[in-house]
């Protein structure tokens, strides 16, 4: 059985807020921190507790972004009966979000022993990802336009974002960094790509804690350590939210890139070297 104590709750809830809307993969650092911290990083309950302390990032989003959720969503609804509503940019974005979500959920559900087992979950796979994703997000930047902001979203391209988000699944990967970059090769802007990637990060992962929520409680981490790992994401999380807007609107993603392939480059060498 796995023993997630508080103090390891608290370091691990603080990673995740850092890390979960940085193109840097918050699971994949969560992978590396468990591994030292000397939990089984494949267990039933600690990738069950990974996945649920991700909820309180994600309510972390929902309060930042709780007006425009509330407008995306009366956007949705007038638009299920209003043909001028379905015009408009609020019914567009709200239905590209709707439909870019499923596309992980269904996945994610089909694969979730693989997303869940040991291949993936393994810090080979981690440092192998953070490497080789780093590579897609200089191929962004490279082929970036920016030349469409938010109001030119269409829901071809917020499914095809929200397709390439289930390459996510892969630790080392980042949910983030995919989306951004997916955005980016579309001819979004980053402002508009980073916010689409918040608003699809609301029904995947929130859905993704729901669903492990019985593993990480049933399984040995248990109710304590459970809620003060989401608390302290969400503290944690909604800073960075604020941080992230004002950084991308001047900066680009591959600011990133040295700090995913040193990072990435060092797990692989430590394992290695200890075999």
């Amino acid at each position: 059985m796995a023993e997630v104590s508080l103090l390891d709750a608290v370091l691990l809830g603080t990673v995740e807020g850092l890390t979960e809307f940085l193109p840097v993969s918050s699971t994949g650092h969560l992978t590396i921190v468990e591994g030292l911290l000397g939990l089984p990083v494949d267990d039933r309950a600690v990738t069950g507790f990974t996945a649920v302390i991700q909820i309180g990032a994600i309510l972390a989003v929902v309060l930042f972004f709780w007006r425009d959720l509330l407008a995306l969503a009366r956007g949705l609804l007038r638009g299920l009966t209003s043909a001028q509503a379905r015009s408009g940019q609020e019914f567009r974005f709200a239905l590209g979000v709707a439909l870019g979500s499923l596309p992980i959920g269904v996945v994610g559900f089909l694969f979730r022993d693989v997303v869940r087992g040991p291949v993936l979950r393994s810090l080979t796979t981690v440092g192998i990802a953070l490497i080789v994703w780093s590579a897609v997000m200089v191929l962004a930047e490279r082929r970036a336009t920016q030349a469409r902001g938010e109001q030119d979203l269409t829901v071809k391209d917020a499914l095809v974002i929200g397709t390439v988000q289930c390459v996510a699944l892969v630790p080392g990967v980042s949910r983030s960094g995919a989306t951004i970059s997916t955005g980016l090769l579309l001819g979004l802007d980053r402002v508009a790509a980073t916010r689409l990637s918040f608003f699809l990060s609301v029904p995947a992962l929130l859905a993704a804690g729901l669903f492990n929520l019985p593993d990480a409680l049933d399984a040995g981490v248990g109710w304590g350590p459970t809620l003060v790992g989401t608390v302290t994401s969400f503290v944690v999380g909604y800073a960075s939210i604020a941080w992230l807007l004002r950084f991308v609107a001047g900066h680009r993603i591959t600011w990133f890139v040295p700090y995913r392939v040193a990072l990435g480059a060092t797990v692989l060498a430590v394992l290695a070297v200890t075999g």
